[in-house]
């Protein structure tokens, strides 16, 4: 059981699963709006979405402890390094219109964990504005560099689906946030330290309601969202500052992978 722990510890750490949620996530996209299917693009997904979580999670520990760092951690640093390969390959399959996309999102990641100013911290560290960048990045990610890699224009409809996108994910982090309550620095000021606990769930279910006024709007209503929509105001309902870290960790963040999951199957 020991080593099944420790399997299960590292995929969590390294940033796989954030991975399958993100790439699920494009696929969901890919199905629901008839984008042609990217290999190469998938999978630059995934890998650039673990780089990108374990360097924001690791990058100033491992500049600032340099020589106090924990074996668990090297084997993460060295799979975060292969997998930087893997993603630079990827990287130069794509076109060239979806490669400007992709630095527009790595610049924003960068301001989001890097100390651009003197004196002054991250955007992640900015208050109240963490929530903003996830959720556009992860819009961008999953919505706009499959119809740029497709060739589609951002017309109406997409801009709509990808306003739908950036909903779900905030309402996602507005969990992670009730959760990480006690442990979050006040000066964050995030959504739930601002506004109260209360408060953020109802404006959480608020999105949700909205999220389904406009599948009704767009035509792109079902069942299947419905039940998925109806599975994440669970997990809102439920979440609160004594909660397990794997609340959010694992369940939350397989809300996309099953959510894709059950569509693939669903058209057979």
């Amino acid at each position: 059981m020991k080593i099944f722990r420790q399997l299960f510890r590292f995929y969590i750490n390294s940033s796989i699963h954030v991975g399958l949620s993100c790439l699920a996530l494009l696929l969901i996209t890919q199905q629901q709006l008839f984008f042609s299917s990217s290999f190469s693009l998938s999978l630059f997904v995934f890998l650039g979405t673990i780089f990108a979580y374990d360097f924001v999670k690791y990058e100033s520990l491992i500049r600032r402890k340099k020589n106090a760092i924990r074996r668990e951690l090297k084997v993460i640093v060295g799979f975060s390094a292969v997998v930087f390969l893997g993603l630079l390959y990827f990287f130069f399959q794509l076109q060239f219109r979806t490669q400007l996309g992709v630095f527009f999102i790595v610049l924003l990641t960068l301001l989001y964990a890097l100390p651009f100013f003197p004196n002054r911290s991250n955007a992640r560290n900015w208050k109240g504005i963490k929530i903003y960048i996830v959720s556009l990045c992860w819009t961008l990610t999953t919505v706009f560099l499959p119809a740029l890699e497709g060739d589609f224009s951002l017309d109406g409809f997409v801009l709509l689906y990808g306003l739908q996108r950036f909903i779900m994910v905030f309402v996602l982090i507005l969990i992670f946030e009730i959760v990480d309550l006690k442990n979050d620095d006040p000066l964050l000021q995030t959504v739930p330290q601002h506004i109260g606990l209360e408060r953020t769930k109802k404006l959480g279910f608020g999105l949700l309601i909205f999220f389904l006024a406009l599948d009704f709007w767009t035509g792109n209503f079902s069942l299947l969202s419905l039940f998925f929509i109806l599975i994440t105001a669970f997990f809102l309902a439920f979440a609160n500052e004594k909660r397990s870290h794997y609340y959010t960790l694992f369940w939350v963040e397989a809300i996309p992978i099953f959510w894709w999951i059950t569509l693939l199957f669903s058209q057979y």
